[in-house]
């Protein structure tokens, strides 16, 4: 085993005796909202991420308290089995009625069921009509492997959303829902604003911001209730990250390994994270309405609402180079309770100029050029001129092999005389079919090909980032600040607070020292707060989503309990700092 496969396994094992507190005693729970889930081959992601899910108020509310088996029944359509409102109020009573939350019989004597001993766990309930009905319209979710659980959570909000649509009173998914507004600076001085509905907030996780590495001086900026600072915070903290890795190293020359004990991660901030999702950023190749150019424009992004439950997604699987996913091995320090009020939107400011709408010219399609090389090489072959300049635009210029493929399947097309120009420009179907292949949706993935000239790297940056290209390839970019058209959001009211800076120089609420400082507020003072409360982390084991496990972690009842599939108990020490999905219950809903 090679050095690199070493550290990988330690870390996998370390992950796994952590994320699921192997070995130690823990007290197993029974009763109502303590139900486990049956594995059912690879399902931990929907077992983890269903437990978060019904320790809402909402799906709680909505499935189990205000609606009965019989109601549920009674209204399903002539098969209930594929009815998903149905196997929900179903999964709900599973969950939430503790009927099936009591202690298993001993299995030795399986001849005498009734008269066996009960012991310290549950069999849990197999959701396999659930599982069914919610994967029947997805190819992934509806195989046995493992699946990432992010994507199922989204894949579920969208279906509840779905079977809800026309009712908003009864969609219990608009408790996650909230809207982010994206300001777009340009050079020019004036502004676009495009607004979007979301249901995660994707978290990149500033590396170089970590706690325990270097000495580097923090930023002066804005930070508001619960958070404390203290001398360590506001200066630096040890290098803990070299002195390991030096120690590290002399360890390997001399053939010793470091114990799981000793591992040493790169510690960030979740308030480091969400700073950088706040930060400005640079949008390249931005066409400007106002100069009639692609420019550099700035970025800012922030919430136009809050949501009752905020679900914080941390990207800790990442691409390097040759598009080799890799998964961060990193601390998040996540405090129990945070306020995001200074995320909100304050809209169009006083003095503002809004870029102009663009004009029905700069709305038309970027024309591709037909690649020169690929044409005179097809030509030389004999074949028609302007055949192999539609070869090489609807092949993207990839090259000479794959535009002659796509010549030779089209020869018979009725259009294939048809002028360029009087045409629709297409994509090559084969690289739409890989986006869907992805999970993208065939009308996303054709129009994220064409705004980004038929790449396919590019055309996922698009998909995930449409600011990234210039407003003439269709993306959502409004040049006003009109509200989104739909149904009224949660929101946390978020009026003005107080602030404290990273420095002395703070006016009123600093006490002109860096050694401590505390920030209090009065009961009175909270309401005006969109503070939040961490109920539920959601940890992945594993090298990527694809493989691994998953085990969620909730707050109930003044405790953490840990949901590993069937097996339910009291958590002695949940992992926060080791979380993929965070939910977060915002306070004053």
């Amino acid at each position: 085993m090679t050095t690199a496969e070493r550290e990988l396994d330690q870390n996998t094992n370390f992950d796994w005796n952590r994320i699921q507190e192997s070995g130690q005693d823990r007290e197993p729970l029974f009763g109502s909202g303590y139900t486990g889930l049956v594995n059912l081959g690879n399902s931990c992601y929907l077992a983890a991420t269903m437990q978060v899910v019904f320790s809402t108020r909402s799906f709680c509310s909505r499935y189990y308290m205000t609606q009965s088996l019989k109601k549920a029944f009674e209204a399903a359509p002539a098969d209930p089995t594929v009815d998903l409102n149905t196997q929900l109020a179903k999964l709900a009573h599973g969950l939430l009625s503790g009927k099936y939350s009591v202690p298993a019989p001993e299995k030795e004597d399986s001849t005498n069921v009734a008269n066996a001993t009960p012991i310290d766990k549950q069999e849990g309930i197999p959701p396999r009509m659930f599982k069914g009905v919610i994967a029947a319209s997805h190819p992934e979710f509806s195989t046995m492997r493992q699946q990432d659980a992010l994507e199922f959570f989204l894949h579920f909000i969208d279906q509840v959303e779905r079977v809800s649509a026309g009712k908003p009173e009864f969609d219990p998914s608009t408790s996650f829902k909230f809207g982010i507004e994206e300001r777009l600076l340009c050079p020019s001085g004036k502004v676009a604003y495009n607004r979007r509905h979301d249901y995660i907030l994707s978290l990149s996780i500033p590396l170089h911001l970590a706690i325990n590495k270097g000495k580097a001086s923090l930023p002066a900026i804005c930070l508001r209730f619960p958070f404390v600072l203290s001398d360590a915070d506001v200066r630096y903290n040890p290098d803990e990250l070299e002195a390991f890795h030096k120690s590290k190293a002399e360890r390997d020359t001399q053939g010793k390994e470091v114990s799981t004990d000793e591992i040493v991660r790169p510690r960030v901030r979740l308030v480091d994270c969400l700073r950088s999702f706040v930060a400005e950023e640079e949008v390249h190749d931005f066409y400007s309405n106002e100069l009639k150019a692609k420019v550099t424009a700035t970025k800012t992004a922030r919430l136009i609402s809050f949501p009752d439950y905020l679900v914080l997604h941390m990207r800790k699987f990442v691409m390097e180079a040759g598009w080799v996913p890799k998964k961060l091995d990193v601390y998040i320090d996540v405090p129990d309770t945070i306020d995001i009020s200074d995320m909100r939107s304050k809209g169009i400011q006083p003095g503002e100029e809004l870029l102009p709408e663009p004009a029905a010219e700069d709305m038309a399609e970027p024309k591709l050029l037909a690649d020169d090389d690929i044409v005179s090489q097809l030509v030389s072959m004999g074949f028609n001129n302007l055949h192999c300049e539609k070869a090489a635009i609807n092949t993207s210029n990839a090259g000479v092999e794959e535009a002659m493929n796509w010549l030779l399947s089209h020869m018979d097309d009725a259009d294939i005389d048809a002028p360029i120009s009087q045409e629709a420009q297409s994509v090559d179907q084969s690289k739409v079919d890989t986006l869907v292949s992805f999970g993208f949706q065939e009308d996303v993935a054709r129009k994220a090909l064409k705004a980004s000239g038929g790449d396919i790297e590019k055309a996922t940056d698009w998909i995930f980032n449409p600011t990234n290209v210039s407003s003439s390839s269709n993306m959502d970019v409004s040049s006003s600040s009109t509200s989104i058209a739909d149904s009224p959001l949660p929101d946390g009211g978020g009026g003005q607070s107080p602030v404290v800076l990273y420095n002395n120089d703070a006016i009123g609420l600093c006490n002109g020292k860096s050694d401590l400082i505390v920030l209090f507020f009065s009961s009175s003072l909270l309401g005006h707060f969109t503070a939040y409360r961490l109920m539920g982390i959601v940890s992945h084991i594993g090298t990527s989503t694809q493989c691994g496990h998953y085990v969620a972690h909730i707050n109930k009842d003044g405790q953490w309990v840990i949901f590993n599939d069937e097996k339910v108990g009291v958590s002695k020490n949940p992992p926060k700092d080791m979380g993929y999905l965070y939910v977060f219950e915002r306070l004053n809903s």
